[in-house]
């Protein structure tokens, strides 16, 4: 985080706060005081006139913030160097806007405790107005708090205390945070001023940029005498003191990345030793123990090594890092959600083809349930043809049994007996009709089966192709397959519906079939009737004779006696009836 974005932070909550009905605006007089104070702390010329002529349009009302940051960038923000102190310049901030927002009720820390804290926010807080710290770096934040206070981190706790965040963004404002921290929730059990020692070492550490501190003895450069100093080590100095209070400041050791650190052997009676060597003098130190000695050699080295790479304090860096990763993280969530969108498209349009198949599967059932309406309409038709014509049948025998029962009690009687043989005639040609009707209706139901087995064909294919394309579908779409589970599920009942269908048709083609081999049977039987009689009628002809008056000349005797006509007579009737019988076996 550059300078600037660092003081705008600050001077965001002092505009905030002079921005009293949250407009966006503040008053010429407020901006003013505002900038005045700016440029003192910042030890930047004020000058006043030239915010004058920067809203000499706008003397009577309010100035709104874009108003005021063109000049802000202008005057102030280009013209500051880093040779100010910057807990001033935060502390005159946070006095205008801590007025306004600071509830101290039931706050159990201090002013300047909650002001440390408010700086911690600035540094933690993303580089987005308004300003929210997000989850990840409060968890830093009161992580090292706890380790400060000596307690050890709770994950579960922590949990707790994320309830209460923005649900939306998982945030906190700056008074939040101070809430948080300042009502006890978070320290509970806590003596308060092991709270206030913690926020101040977590303040040190990350606004103040010290490393480490603590006392230790050093050498005189004059007297060369053994003084115990309190040392703070920065990134670029190390500052020693009187006391821990800081009140009586006693030299600086400037670091750069020329300054080394070494470990010296026992000497005038002093242990833990360890020189640090400048461009200009050396300082010699000595720790409490070993462990504190090594721990300061590690530290100061570790500064010399970052101010040779040019790199900030370690906090800094980190901070930076978690910041990029966050980034990082949040593009990648946007380019899931984009593509979770495309996604969301393509299973629409899924979807859109999924129906289009519905529909097409639900209009060709709809096709061949008429189809099936229609069969067993013309079904139903066959059967009261069937029906009509075995009633027929029924009465044709029936006739014919009469005829024969009367044939046999009138067969003395010639002319009787022509009539009956004439009916006879009769009914063999209606026989012969029904026998070709019956080869007509045999041949109907033949066509019948033929284009059902089309339809089974073309049903089939049809399915087959329905099958194929719902694979390649799936096939295509293997990782929406969660997604799509219940269409394919649905798509499969259709499917399974379709194949019953099927079936159903199968079963009916083969009631076709059996109805068909039924009429064959009953065809052949009405030919094995068909001949029967006709065997009769022969069998009647031979039982017919004609009455003529006999000649003179020697009678021809038959079985039947003597006959009442010539021997050239009976070869020409023999002759005739044989031919009669011929082409009646012939038909």
């Amino acid at each position: 985080m550059g300078l600037r974005d660092e003081l705008l932070k600050s001077i965001w909550h002092a505009f905030t706060a002079l921005d009293v009905d949250k407009s966006g605006k503040v008053s010429k007089s407020q901006l003013k005081v505002l900038s005045h104070n700016l440029c003192t702390v910042m030890k930047i010329p004020h000058d006043p006139v030239a915010l004058e002529d920067h809203f000499r349009d706008d003397d009577e009302g309010p100035v709104s913030n874009q108003g005021y940051m063109p000049y802000l960038n202008k005057f102030i923000l280009d013209k500051v160097q880093d040779n100010f102190e910057r807990i001033d310049f935060n502390r005159m901030c946070w006095t205008l806007c801590a007025r306004k927002n600071l509830d101290r009720n039931n706050l159990l820390i201090s002013d300047d405790d909650a002001f440390k804290v408010w700086c911690i926010f600035n540094f933690l807080s993303e580089d987005k107005y308004p300003l929210v710290i997000v989850s990840e770096e409060i968890e830093y934040f009161l992580r090292k708090l706890t380790e400060a206070m000596g307690g050890g981190w709770i994950e579960e706790k922590f949990e707790d205390y994320k309830l209460q965040f923005n649900q939306e963004q998982q945030s906190l404002s700056v008074w939040e945070l101070i809430s948080l921290v300042g009502k006890g929730s978070f320290s509970k059990g806590m003596d308060p001023q092991t709270l206030s020692m913690a926020i101040t070492e977590v303040f040190q550490e990350l606004i103040l940029d010290m490393l480490k501190q603590g006392y230790m003895m050093k050498k005189g450069h004059r007297r060369k005498n053994w003084t115990e100093r309190w040392f703070l080590l920065r990134l670029n100095s190390i500052s020693y003191y009187a006391s821990e209070d800081l009140t009586e400041k006693k030299g600086d050791i400037v670091l750069d990345g020329d300054c080394c650190v070494e470990s010296l052997p026992d000497k005038e009676g002093k242990k833990c030793l360890f020189i640090i060597k400048c461009s200009d003098k050396s300082f010699e130190i000595s720790a409490s123990d070993k462990k504190k000695k090594q721990e300061w050699i590690q530290a100061i080295q570790t500064s010399i090594n970052l101010l040779r790479l040019g790199q900030p304090a370690p906090h800094t860096e980190a901070r930076q890092k978690r910041k990029e990763l966050r980034q990082k993280l949040q593009a990648e969530q946007e380019e899931l959600q984009k593509r979770m969108k495309e996604l969301q498209t393509a299973n629409e349009n899924k979807q859109w083809e999924l129906e289009s198949m519905r529909k097409k599967l639900k209009e060709a059932a709809a096709h061949a349930e008429e189809e099936e309406q229609r069969r067993l309409q013309t079904q139903k038709e066959l059967q009261e043809s069937y029906r009509m014509e075995l009633d027929r049948e029924k009465m044709v025998r029936q006739q014919m049994e009469e005829q024969v029962a009367q044939k046999s009690s009138e067969l003395e009687q010639y002319l009787q007996r022509v009539k009956e043989l004439e009916y006879m005639y009769h009914c063999m040609e209606e026989a012969l009709e029904d026998e070709r009707q019956a080869r007509q209706d045999a041949e109907t139901v033949r066509k019948l089966q033929a284009r059902l087995l089309d339809e089974e064909v073309s049903k089939r294919a049809e399915l087959e192709q329905i099958r194929l394309q719902q694979q390649k579908a799936i096939s295509q779409t293997e990782a929406e397959k969660q997604l799509l589970e219940n269409e394919r599920l649905a798509k499969e009942e259709a499917l399974q519906e379709a194949l019953e269908q099927l079936e159903h048709l199968q079963s009916e083609r083969e009631d076709a079939l059996q109805q068909y081999e039924e009429m064959t049977k009953k065809l052949e039987d009405a030919a094995s009737k068909t001949k029967s009689w006709k065997d009769k009628v022969a069998q009647q002809e031979g039982l017919i004779r004609i009455i003529q008056p006999g000649s003179k000349g020697p009678c021809k005797m038959t079985n039947w006696g003597a006959a009442a006509f010539t021997e050239t007579e009976l070869t020409m009737r023999e002759k005739s009836w044989q031919d009669q019988k011929n082409r009646s076996t012939q038909a």
